[in-house]
């Protein structure tokens, strides 16, 4: 039998047998490839993470701090993240993202073969890494589950898990994902916190412009950074906008108006600087209650009691308060200057430039030149000059107290369109003041300062400074009395007395060195008298006044010394404003509140907090001792106070050489205290009273206060009839060294 191949050519033969061998080696690499492929993927593939964590992802969010009305006051976070829902971002920020992004987003199945194929042939080319090509969803996967570096290897794995992504989830779950995880620079992550932070608004809100600008972020937001590279931004933005042209999303004119407009940002205000020390408060009992990373990360939502507008008030009240001492007491100088310890002035940054300016706010700036007549300052981006006339209280010229590299304390008097700020020159010389303002019935913190500026102290002056607190003392020995069954009108000696005690004889005096001889309760404590307040002491016992200190909140420990009685004791400005609420409040003290409400990531309550009463006096006694307290404000130390047509109370306190300054005051709704000194409690000078010191910040902040509002009555004290002073009970030892007090 012939073979079937004898009756053809030798030439076709071999043209056969060669095609053959060519299939099979095809076959062969091909099987080699797909072998080889199978091969790495199984290797890509044993360590990638499982996608189905994914379903109970929960990205890092910021803990957030709301005032009384539900305004946001400050934030904690290691991720400044906003967490939203699909339908927050706007089809404007949607439609802008995938035009620039990922065109395909709608339609591919996690990757697109086609921009891989393209992005590997130009590198190829150009001898570079694996670079580009990802899709939204590999980019998701990227952040979420890989590191950031480029090479094949990532890019293979990051190619499986998009491929995993996209069959367990749907694309606007994906789209969701990806607009709350990807970083948008300055430590900003998530379009929802992006548009608060460049825009100080919501992404609802966005306009197309605006949109665009975000949508360009991705690729690189320190290159593209609105901030940093303001150039660089707006053509990003355009180059979006035409994109979106290009695939329809909008049509020419808007098209045009959008990349004609000029980059208008309106940065977030720092939320934190508003109440420092309040905030720096709350996060530390959250920290020791929840721990560090359920604060930082897990996205709490903290209803507190604090006032936004009444903040305000206290912050301007006691920075003007405090450039009204620094006048009084005239230019000291000892400026720190940068250039003395080798620091240049390009890379000088002061904490107090990490915010943007405020209008009538004060600030730390850096003199860059002198000229005769005026000094040019910088505030962060901002320059200034200061002329002769917006430092006349000096008494000086510019050039004989100021120089170049000096830091100078400012106050900002206006705000240009151009980054110039208009300022006049003020002092820091240390002085310190502190406020504290609560609600009488709810015992809520409505405003909190714990010093003049927490970038350099964060140590809290209204909450951890045991300071003495003077005459603001009296009202305990009053009310001591008065419970024991003293009236108002009872009267006693103010005269010249000598008390004999174990540690020798104390010869006390009054503050105007003068003596009154017989009179009444009431207008010993208005006056604010020494010699009264330590006669009742002495008569009810020095521990009998003491106990009535503690019933009304005050936890310091105060030693049982006669010279008590006029304030030589130590407390801080929370305890003793928020003693003096009982006098309002009808003899109930109610506990002093930071937090209302705290909510985890859910939204489910962790902690609700109600006011704490507590009864301490009679409703008699507080009536008594509110219309006594009400007459320092009428025809006593504070008389300054009337200014204001508002049923007031309230008590001043001064220490011995004017080391503190206090006033502690109320109205039927609020009491605040104020209190002004230096740290290391050197005097604050001659004459410089709770009534000139610390009245002013106190009237400053009321009239705000309660400006608008129903002012309210004090409920009327009872009329009794006259009755002797309460008898000796005990002579105690007295402090050495004890205070005399206004």
């Amino acid at each position: 039998m012939k073979s079937l191949y004898q009756d053809l050519p030798e030439v076709q033969l071999a043209g056969r047998k060669l095609v053959g061998r060519v299939l099979i080696g095809l076959l062969v690499l091909v099987s080699a490839l797909l072998g080889a492929t199978a091969g790495l993927l199984l290797v890509y593939s044993t360590d990638l993470p499982q996608v189905e964590q994914l379903e109970h992802y929960r990205p890092s969010a910021i803990t957030q701090l709301y005032d009384s009305r539900g305004r946001i006051i400050g934030s904690f976070a290691l991720q400044r993240r906003v967490v939203a829902s699909y339908d927050d971002y706007p089809p404007v920020l949607r439609d802008a993202l995938i035009s620039i992004e990922d065109k395909n987003f709608y339609r591919h199945w996690g990757i697109n073969v086609w921009r891989i194929a393209g992005a590997a042939y130009r590198d190829l080319l150009s001898g570079g890494k694996m670079q580009g090509a990802s899709t939204l969803t590999m980019q998701l996967a990227r952040n979420l589950f890989l590191s950031p570096d480029r090479s094949w290897h990532r890019k293979i794995q990051e190619s499986l898990l998009a491929i995993q992504i996209e069959r367990r989830f749907t694309k606007q779950q994906i789209f969701t994902l990806y607009a709350n995880q990807i970083y948008l620079g300055h430590g900003v992550y998530g379009f929802e916190a992006a548009s608060q932070f460049y825009f100080s608004k919501p992404a609802k809100q966005l306009t197309l412009d605006e949109a665009a600008l975000l949508a360009g972020l991705p690729k690189s937001p320190s290159y593209y950074s609105p901030i940093n590279h303001p150039d660089h931004a707006i053509k990003r933005r355009n180059l979006v906008i035409n994109s979106m042209l290009e695939d329809g999303k909008i049509t020419a004119g808007p098209a045009t108006d959008a990349r004609n407009k000029l980059l208008e940002l309106k940065l977030q205000h720092d939320s934190n600087s508003l109440a420092p020390y309040f905030t720096e408060d709350i996060r530390r009992y959250l920290e020791n209650k929840y721990g560090s990373d359920q604060v930082h990360q897990g996205g709490l939502r903290v209803y507190t009691s604090l006032d936004m507008d009444l903040q305000r008030a206290a912050n301007q009240a006691v920075l003007d308060g405090l450039a009204a001492y620094e006048r009084r007491h005239g230019w000291k100088g000892h400026l720190e200057n940068v250039l003395s310890k080798g620091t240049t002035m390009d890379s000088y940054q002061h904490p107090d430039w990490d915010d943007d300016p405020q209008v009538n706010g004060y600030a730390h700036a850096l003199v860059t030149a002198i000229s005769p007549g005026s000094a040019v300052i910088k505030f962060g981006r901002y320059t200034s000059a200061i002329s002769q006339s917006e430092a006349a209280w000096t008494a000086r010229k510019l050039q004989s107290i100021l120089k170049v590299g000096d830091i100078v304390y400012v106050k900002i008097l206006s705000l240009g369109p151009k980054p110039k700020i208009r300022v006049s020159l003020e002092q820091d010389s240390g002085a310190q003041g502190g406020l504290i303002a609560l609600d009488n019935s709810t015992g809520e913190i409505k405003a909190m300062v714990g010093g003049r500026d927490f970038n350099l102290s964060k140590f809290n002056r209204a909450t951890q400074a045991l300071r003495q607190v003077g005459s603001s003392f009296k009202p305990y020995v009053y009310t001591a009395a008065i419970d024991q069954g003293a009236k108002p009108d009872d009267t006693i000696m103010d005269g010249p007395v000598t008390f004999q005690t174990a540690s020798g004889p104390y010869v006390p005096h009054n503050y105007d060195e003068k003596f009154e001889g017989s009179i009444t309760l009431r207008r010993a404590l208005a006056q604010s008298r020494n010699i009264p307040a330590l006669e009742l002491a002495d008569s009810l016992g020095i521990k009998t006044v003491i106990d009535y200190a503690h019933r009304f909140g005050i936890t310091s420990n105060i030693p049982a010394y006669l010279p008590v009685a006029l304030g030589a004791a130590e407390v801080t400005l929370l305890e003793q404003t928020s003693a003096y609420s009982v006098f309002p409040n009808d003899g109930v003290r109610v506990n002093p509140r930071y937090v209302t409400k705290v909510t985890d990531y859910e939204g489910r309550v962790l902690e609700e907090d109600f006011a704490e009463v507590k009864d301490v006096i009679s409703i008699n006694t507080a009536r008594i001792m509110t219309s006594m307290l009400r007459d320092v404000v009428l025809h006593g130390t504070a008389i300054t106070a009337t200014t204001m047509k508002y049923p007031l109370g309230g008590k001043t306190g001064t220490t011995n050489n004017f080391t503190d300054a206090w006033f502690v005051g109320f109205s039927p709704s609020i009491t605040c205290g104020v209190w002004v000194g230096f740290d290391e409690k050197k005097s604050l000078g001659p004459t410089e009273t709770g009534a000139h010191a610390a009245l002013p910040i106190w009237i400053d902040f009321m009239k705000i206060a309660l400006a608008g509002k129903e002012p309210g009555e004090f409920a009327a004290p009872p009329e009794l009839p006259s009755n002797p002073v309460v008898q000796k009970v005990d002579t105690p030892d007295l402090a050495p060294g004890a205070d005399e007090t206004h």
